[in-house]
């Protein structure tokens, strides 16, 4: 396969289907949801944090040589400043429950078609920058590329089954609120394609692009998901989620290690 074909085809991976795999998930009986939902979670932040520390930021401090590790940092602290800012302005907010605080607040008992729309502006743009880190990490390494899609479609399915519930608090029709996402989620295609021709022509940013992605990566985990996790403090659903974590990270450890 071409390099592009590569890049459409795990674009796909971490945006559509995992948009199908969100609405299948939904059709489940509620209390199971419920159950999967927190190990879901655990899961994604090991295989995002698998993938910033141990494919990624490798991959960025290699791409520079070394000279340029103070600027790959930099590049990660900014990053992540960037994401704080861009979460702040709701335009960056990722919401992994059923009833989501910040785009429905409890004070307001009807529906907010409002509310629909910003989920689907917001998921639009994350969803293109993925396409675009996606598409970095191809062009620097097929592996590299394999693993942070995978790790994408892992915190994307716990996201998308946020997403839904919003819609559908917001007055959507499953219907709709399938098509409306599936086709916010085509802009990972987008991000994908833009990577592929803009990039390519500017291989020495592409260090800075790889540690950007792993800010984001780091971001989602740390600010967004874990903390929900503190919710749970039981013995019990700690070690769980402890294991769960550790599975995501062996999961992107043993598919990189594999791939090389």
């Amino acid at each position: 396969m071409t390099l592009l074909t590569w890049i459409l085809l795990f674009c796909l991976l971490g945006g559509v289907l995992s948009v199908v795999a969100a609405a299948v998930f939904l059709v489940l009986p509620e209390a199971l949801r419920t159950r999967l939902l927190p190990h879901m979670v655990s899961f994604a932040i090991g295989a995002l944090l698998g993938a910033a520390f141990l494919g990624l930021l490798p991959h960025a401090l290699e791409g520079v040589g070394g000279t340029d590790f103070h600027a790959v940092s930099a590049a990660v602290l900014g990053g992540l400043l960037v994401f704080f800012l861009l979460e702040k302005l709701v335009l960056w907010r990722h919401c992994h429950q059923e009833h989501c605080e910040v785009h429905v607040p409890e004070e307001h008992g009807h529906h907010h078609a409002a509310a629909g729309t910003l989920i689907l502006i917001g998921d639009g743009i994350h969803n293109f920058i993925d396409g675009l880190l996606i598409g970095a990490a191809f062009l620097t390494d097929i592996h590299l590329g394999i693993v942070t899609s995978l790790a994408v479609a892992a915190h994307e399915i716990p996201q998308e089954v946020g997403d839904f519930a919003v819609l559908l608090h917001s007055g959507f029709s499953t219907g709709r609120a399938f098509v409306f996402n599936l086709l916010s989620s085509l802009t990972t295609v987008i991000g994908g394609i833009l990577a592929w021709y803009a990039f390519k022509h500017v291989e020495p940013a592409l260090p800075y692009v790889l540690a950007i992605a792993a800010a984001s990566f780091i971001y989602i985990a740390v600010a967004d998901l874990i903390p929900g996790l503190h919710k749970r403090v039981e013995f019990g659903s700690t070690v769980k989620q402890v294991l769960l974590i550790a599975a995501g990270v062996a999961l992107i450890y043993v598919t990189h290690s594999t791939l090389h």
